[in-house]
């Protein structure tokens, strides 16, 4: 042990150890870059500016060039702030105690460590970060005659760069790392640095972030437990019917269609927060979509393939199964796009077997898409499209990223910090684990998908987009909806939600909860957490909707039980999987899901 200047004790790094560290070290390295290399002499390198940002931050400077006075009055801003937060410090120093220029904004936890409020020194990097990011992001915002789309990439960009150079990254500019550095004698930073390599290694020489702790969960052992079995199965998906828990049923099954840019099991982490387990405890007959993680054999599947060998297929499946041809749907974001594409294709085809519909988070007017349309543009587009057509896919670590960064400081920098520089394994967590089970998008489907929706937003306009030889049109959906939208939803805005409210025909029900896109469906009433928004009236402005809402505590789980069972409150006995014309093919939660794009 030694001390340092104040006194304080701090450990000595044994030095065999760290000699054998360091060697196991740059052996891994070296194969580790050897990997990487390799990788990339079998693929095609991407352009200079794969995201097309540069063009983006050339006309915002050219716009600022030519009027310069507003530049002037942000920096003159800037630098008497930064002025007064000197005096401040200064002030701090000689024991006052004023109050601060600028505060982090709610819910930002970066700078939750003791020492940013009562250190001096790291109160003035932390208040000086936050001024020099105020300043970028005032300057990028406030840039005139910018378009709608480059205004909205510069100012994502723009973020994504000031939260990359928070001090909270850095070793000498973060608090609770120089304490643990300290404590630790550096074997942090040498856990950390391992930690880096392997997740590089897990990656390929691509830096894959460790969320969670994967030996934690096993898919069908401790999440996607809910007992039931595969009765149905084809390319492209396998369809679960999950075993009653109630000795009656209502008559009508419930039909469930997440999206296929994650894995079902969202809906069925663990016992205590599935929503699966819950409806079946309501007395519902569930059946679960359960798409397949597809390779390049399924590149040629398109959005059409998906409608007729996901819901169609499920649908007359659901029949052999259990003799009904009513059937109550729920689709989840890009499966609720799905539901009411199949919707309004049955529509047209005057087949009424789905009698009510269920939207969480489901966008159908991409109009105002949210932070996901900075990635789609013209040339995005071209580059994505051709590295699929390269593999037959979009991997799903790409698919990943681009989520990962809408929150880049949750799901991106608390990691680093965490993991790399405090040198600590991040804690077992189901939510972390089913997000980083990422899939894979088939090269026809993802193109007309992003191509169609959201460049084009032709699914909002009748006759804009033909599936199965039909075009469709939304307005012709009249089946009672049910539509569910989160309050801080990064990937489906709530406001873009509930254009449905003004698109669908039949009776609706708008509900706002809180919380995101995940954490705002995934929340049983037991959990007591969040709240949601009702209001029966549906103006055109989503805000007009909000003012005249009531807040009431807790899930929204019960207000959709007590919708949907008011619609046909007819009842069975219950059923078992395999009773009916279907046999079972094996237990829940079958093999589709097990298929890693690892």
């Amino acid at each position: 042990m030694a001390e340092d200047k104040a006194g304080q004790a701090f450990k000595m790094p044994d030095p065999a150890l760290l000699s054998r560290n360091m060697a196991d070290i740059a052996s891994r390295s070296q194969r580790i870059v050897m990997e990487f290399l390799k990788r990339q002499n079998d693929a095609q390198m991407p352009g200079f500016d794969p995201l097309n940002i540069g063009s983006a931050f050339l006309e915002m400077t050219a716009r600022m060039m030519a009027n310069p006075a507003k530049l002037v009055q942000a920096q003159m801003s800037f630098w008497q702030d930064y002025m007064l937060l000197w005096q401040n410090t200064a002030r701090r120093l000689m024991g006052d105690t004023p109050e601060p220029v600028v505060e982090p904004p709610p819910g930002d936890r970066r700078f939750k460590h003791e020492d940013w409020h009562e250190n001096e020194v790291f109160d003035f990097i932390k208040q000086s970060y936050l001024l020099s990011a105020r300043y970028v992001q005032n300057i990028v915002k406030n840039v005139d005659g910018l378009d709608d789309k480059t205004a909205q990439k510069l100012d994502f960009y723009a973020r994504q760069f000031v939260d990359a150079l928070a001090p909270t990254n850095f070793l000498l500019t973060n608090p609770e790392v120089l304490r643990r550095t300290v404590e630790t004698g550096g074997e942090n930073l040498v856990r950390g640095l391992n930690n880096l390599l392997a997740d590089l290694e897990r990656g390929k020489g691509k830096l894959h972030i460790k969320m969670t702790d994967y030996e934690a969960f096993k898919v069908g052992e401790n999440i996607a437990t809910t007992p039931g079995a595969v009765v149905f199965q084809n390319d492209l998906m396998q369809l679960i019917q999950y075993a009653p828990s109630t000795e009656t049923v209502l008559k009508r099954p419930l039909l469930i269609t997440p999206p296929w840019i994650n894995k079902y099991y969202i809906l069925d982490l663990r016992p205590k927060n599935s929503f699966v387990r819950w409806a079946v405890a309501q007395g519902h007959t569930v059946f679960m979509i359960s798409w397949v993680n597809p390779d390049e054999r399924l590149a040629e599947k398109t959005f059409e393939d998906y409608m007729l060998e996901g819901p169609l297929a499920a649908l007359d499946a659901i029949e052999q199964a259990t003799g009904e041809r009513e059937v109550n749907a729920i689709g989840y974001c890009l499966g609720g796009t799905l539901l009411a594409c199949t919707l309004a294709h049955m529509a047209a085809k005057n087949d009424s077997r789905i009698k009510a519909a269920t939207f969480f988070t489901t966008l159908v007017d991409f109009a105002e898409a949210g932070e996901l349309t900075v990635f789609i543009d013209e040339e995005q587009l071209r580059a994505l499209e051709e590295s699929m057509q390269r593999k037959g896919y979009l991997d799903g670590s790409e698919m990943a990223a681009t989520f990962n960064m809408l929150r880049a400081n949750d799901l991106i920098w608390s990691f680093v910090v965490n993991n790399y520089l405090l040198g600590q394994e991040p804690f077992p967590f189901d939510l972390l684990y089913w997000n980083s089970d990422s899939t894979r998008m088939p090269a026809a489907m993802h193109s007309f998908y992003l191509r169609k929706m959201y460049q084009e937003n032709k699914l909002v306009q009748p006759g804009g987009i033909t599936l199965g030889g039909t075009p469709i049109d939304l307005g012709r959906i009249t089946v009672p909806s049910y539509i569910l939208a989160t309050r801080e939803d990064h990937i489906a805005p709530w406001k873009a939600c509930y254009k449905a409210t003004q698109i669908y025909g039949g009776r609706k029900r708008f509900v706002l909860a809180a919380s995101g896109h995940i954490a705002g469906v995934v929340n049983p009433p037991d959990a007591g957490k969040y709240s949601h928004w009702v209001n029966t009236e549906l103006p055109p402005d989503p805000e007009a909707w909000l003012a005249g809402a009531t807040e009431l505590a807790g899930s929204w789980w019960p207000d959709w039980q007590r919708w949907v069972a008011s619609l046909s409150k007819a009842k069975v006995p219950a059923r078992q999987p395999g009773d009916g014309r279907l046999a079972v093919i094996e237990p829940a939660p079958g093999s589709y899901v097990k298929v890693t794009a690892q």
